[in-house]
């Protein structure tokens, strides 16, 4: 088991400055691509320029696009965030939907860093009681059950149909026109 995540900075998950909230905000500001016109590594690369970089552009005005042709390099995307974080993935050899799909990821990535969470949750009010799970209120035989088990696989509620309703409701006129009429 490797211990590469105790040095990792440590923090809640969080939007940043509350982005969600009002509305969204895309936090990456430039995208460039560096590729070669001729490497080969650098072709799927190529692709996504050929055929998806104009729909890219026309989807998220926001994001500043630089393209640039390097001579005998491999190619590699680098997005620089709001918050001043930049990221460098290296695209050598991948193909144009992977290309696509890093690129997807960058946008709607936040920029932040990965952080070590120190909980699978957060709360500024934490409750006395502890945490709420579906299984409080339930009754505790249900420990002890085999699953699968008939009784319990069966509906909890099963509202009656009109069909049913109907002939209920004619059953019952049929026993009282059955009674004995008392006066």
């Amino acid at each position: 088991m490797s211990n590469n995540n105790l040095f990792l900075p440590v923090g809640f998950p969080r939007a940043p400055l509350a982005n969600g909230v009002g509305r969204w905000i895309c936090q990456l500001q430039r995208l460039t691509f560096k590729f070669c016109k001729n490497y080969p590594s650098s072709r799927g690369m190529r692709e996504f320029l050929e055929f998806e970089l104009l729909d890219f552009t026309k989807k998220n005005p926001g994001i500043v696009v630089y393209v640039k042709p390097r001579r005998h390099r491999a190619p590699n995307l680098t997005a620089e965030y709001l918050n001043g974080e930049k990221q460098i993935v290296d695209c050598r050899n991948f193909s144009y939907e992977e290309v696509k799909k890093w690129v997807s990821l960058l946008r709607s990535q936040s920029g932040r860093g990965t952080v070590r969470l120190l909980k699978m949750w957060h709360t500024d009010h934490p409750s006395i009681q502890g945490p709420w799970s579906p299984f409080v209120n339930r009754d505790p035989k249900l420990n002890w059950v085999e699953f699968p088990n008939e009784d319990l696989s069966q509906p909890i509620y099963i509202e009656k149909s009109a069909t049913e309703k109907l002939i209920e409701i004619f059953e019952e006129q049929q026993r009282i026109e059955r009674q004995p009429k008392q006066e």
